[in-house]
């Protein structure tokens, strides 16, 4: 079994349409060197070749869209100030009580276009592969969203033969990258091997009416189905009880670690971003796997001290 999520954030790219090269200027640029020799002298507003007028990114016709542009970016506004002393998940006196909803696991996202290119691009999100102990396997950024074709072209870059790949998929929107695979025949591949799975976290939010995902992406089935994902234990009075056989929280957990590096890894170039990103999942990892092992060593130890007490 392998474990997917991602946590939304990510380095700055060029602006132009579908392109991730690195910044030509990483102070204050909005294009790769390419597209900065190309458009560099041309309004910012999509569509338009007109020529800007100094000291503005935009021309005589788009004046108004650069003054609102740089007013709502602005240190000295209240909302930059706001932006500023915002914590994650902290509203401040003067914001609204509610802020908009969060786009579902179970729901196809959407693709924003930009309307101008007045500041530069950012990678949507950073995706990780972990197996349920912790290890990470793999990792990559996406550009403009988690989408399900995303994802399943990272799962076969990673897992490009049948010997390769995991027996379950575990990821919040599985449902979604099931009905996804379907239609774009990939699932013919898929079913050979695998199997897609909501995480237990994300599957209570998921609908009850959704019978593919009910069916075919249940993390703890009952019925028998996957008797692997569920085993039963024994409580302190030796009752029996159904318990998951994984943990598949492990890139839930990983992100929340990840999440306290942020504030530094958003102000990153990409080559610094990806070096940082790197370096900090492989000790994530060595961590993971010394843990492992000295967990192991304690069981032996007990085993050893246990049959020696019985031969005395």
């Amino acid at each position: 079994m392998v474990v997917l999520d991602g946590i939304v954030m990510g380095p700055t790219h060029c602006a132009y349409d579908d392109c991730t090269n690195d910044l030509g200027n990483a102070r204050g640029g909005v294009f790769c060197l390419h597209h900065e020799i190309i458009y560099g002298a041309t309004c910012r507003i999509r569509g338009c070749t007109a020529q800007k007028v100094p000291p503005t990114e935009a021309c005589q016709a788009h004046q108004k869209e650069w003054f609102k542009h740089s007013q709502n970016h602005s240190r000295q506004n209240l909302a930059g100030v706001r932006r500023m002393l915002q914590r994650p998940g902290e509203n401040m006196p003067w914001e609204p009580a509610t802020r908009g909803n969060a786009q579902p696991h179970d729901e196809e996202s959407t693709e924003r276009e930009r309307k101008h290119y007045f500041s530069p691009a950012k990678f949507y999100c950073v995706e990780t592969i972990c197996a349920p102990c912790g290890v990470v396997i793999a990792w990559t950024k996406f550009d403009k969203s988690e989408s399900p074709t995303n994802i399943l072209n990272f799962l076969e870059d990673i897992y490009p033969t049948e010997e390769s790949r995991p027996d379950y998929i575990c990821i919040d929107k599985a449902c979604l990258l099931l009905r996804s695979s379907i239609a774009n025949g990939s699932w013919d591949m898929w079913s050979k091997t695998s199997r897609f799975i909501v995480d237990s976290y994300h599957y209570i939010n998921h609908r009850t009416t959704d019978y593919i995902c009910r069916k075919w992406c249940n993390p703890a089935p009952l019925n028998g189905s996957a008797p692997n994902l569920v085993v039963i234990a024994y409580d302190k009075q030796g009752n029996p009880y159904y318990k998951r056989a994984y943990n598949t929280q492990a890139c839930e957990q990983l992100n929340s670690w990840l999440g306290g590096f942020e504030s530094i890894l958003k102000r990153m170039t990409p080559g610094n971003f990806n070096w940082f990103l790197h370096v900090m999942l492989f000790y994530h990892t060595k961590y993971v796997l010394a843990k492992q092992k000295a967990k192991r060593d304690k069981g032996t130890n007990e085993t050893i001290n246990s049959d020696d007490s019985d031969d005395m």
